[in-house]
């Protein structure tokens, strides 16, 4: 079918070609002729950083021992090394670790009224368990955050 076809006001009909063409074994971005080619959807991207993947193909690591991002994905080939985490999966991490520990606080000392020492250190070890459970995949979705949306370099070798 040429693409002429395909558009009508609404654009379904171009929906439509699309769904075809995933039935056929291809994806809506082979089939459909004016949607880019090269589009980096977010959602796919990020959960496959909060599964430690690469972004691009979801298949090889994204990290190199608990925190450091590899240079290239040896899967796909992917330079990773563009990504500029920085601080932020630390905050988003005390965010979350916060907003769980602090209502279980005050819930277990209103309901049992526990000793406090025992209280911090139950407390500590379970904000220390969910810190490093959640750090390295809060930062994999960052990575995958910045490769969906081309940022600090990542897909500089596409546009030019």
């Amino acid at each position: 079918m040429q693409s002429s076809n395909l558009k009508t006001a609404s654009g379904y009909d171009l929906l439509a070609e699309g769904r075809a063409g995933k039935e056929a074994g291809g994806t809506a971005a082979q089939t459909a002729p004016d949607q880019d080619a090269s589009e980096r959807l977010l959602r796919p991207a990020m959960l496959r950083g909060w599964r430690r993947r690469c972004p691009s193909c979801g298949a090889g690591p994204l990290f190199q021992g608990f925190l450091r991002v590899r240079d290239h994905c040896p899967v796909c080939n992917e330079a990773l090394f563009h990504q500029r985490a920085d601080d932020g999966p630390a905050y988003v991490t005390i965010l979350i670790v916060g907003h769980i520990i602090g209502p279980l606080m005050l819930a277990l000392y209103i309901k049992w009224t526990p000793d406090p020492l025992i209280t911090a250190a139950l407390l500590s070890v379970a904000s220390v368990a969910m810190s490093l459970f959640l750090l390295p995949r809060i930062k994999g979705a960052f990575v995958g955050l910045q490769w969906s949306r081309r940022m600090h370099g990542f897909g500089d070798n596409e546009r030019g």
